[in-house]
C-alpha cells in the first residue's frame, strides 16, 4: 500500500467498519469493508484531495452495503418442511431464513462436501434442474444428480 493511502486507511478504517456494521450487520461488514477499501485503493490516485475524503470513502462503503443488500435479496432462502418431506419445494409458501430454520439441519448441510452441499442447495432450495446444477458446479448432469443423491443420503444418516 502506498504510504499516503496507508495513512488514509488508518485514519478512516474504524469509522468505515462501524458504518458498515450498522448498515449490513457484523456478518457481512468485513466483506463490505474489504471491498470498500479495495475500491478506494484503486481510485485513490485520481481522488481530488480537496474533497472530503471521509465522505468519499463512506459513499463507497454505502454503495458496497447496497450491493450486499441486493445480493442478499437474490440469495434463495431454505425451504420449509412440507407434508412431502423437508426437501419438497413449495411454490407459494414463504421460505424461512437459515437463522429461523432448524440449526441442526444447517449444521448437517454445512458439513457436507462442497459439491454435495451445492447440489442439495441448488436442487432443493433454488429448485434448479440437474442440468443447470451441473453447469453451476462445473460437472455433468449425471454428476449433479449423483451429488444431490449422495448429499441427501448423508443428511438422512446424520440429521434426525
Amino acid at each position: 500500500m502506498p504510504v499516503a493511502f496507508q495513512s488514509f486507511f488508518d485514519a478512516h478504517a474504524g469509522v468505515v467498519l462501524g458504518f458498515l456494521v450498522s448498515l449490513v450487520g457484523p456478518q457481512e461488514a468485513e466483506d463490505c469493508f474489504q471491498e470498500t477499501f479495495l475500491a478506494a485503493l484503486r481510485a485513490y490516485p485520481d481522488a481530488d484531495r480537496d474533497t472530503n475524503l471521509r465522505a468519499w470513502v463512506l459513499t463507497i462503503a454505502r454503495h458496497k452495503a447496497i450491493d450486499a443488500f441486493r445480493a442478499r435479496g437474490r440469495r434463495p432462502d431454505p425451504v420449509a418442511d412440507t407434508e412431502d418431506g423437508p426437501w419438497a419445494p413449495r411454490a407459494s409458501a414463504p421460505m424461512p431464513s437459515p437463522s429461523t430454520a432448524d440449526p441442526d439441519l444447517w449444521r448437517a448441510i454445512r458439513a457436507l462436501p462442497d459439491k454435495q452441499r451445492g447440489a442439495i442447495f441448488l436442487r432443493y432450495v433454488a429448485d434448479l434442474p440437474h442440468r443447470e446444477i451441473g453447469e453451476a458446479l462445473d460437472c455433468s448432469e449425471a454428476a449433479a444428480r449423483r451429488n444431490a443423491h449422495e448429499g441427501l443420503k448423508k443428511l438422512k444418516e446424520t440429521w434426525s
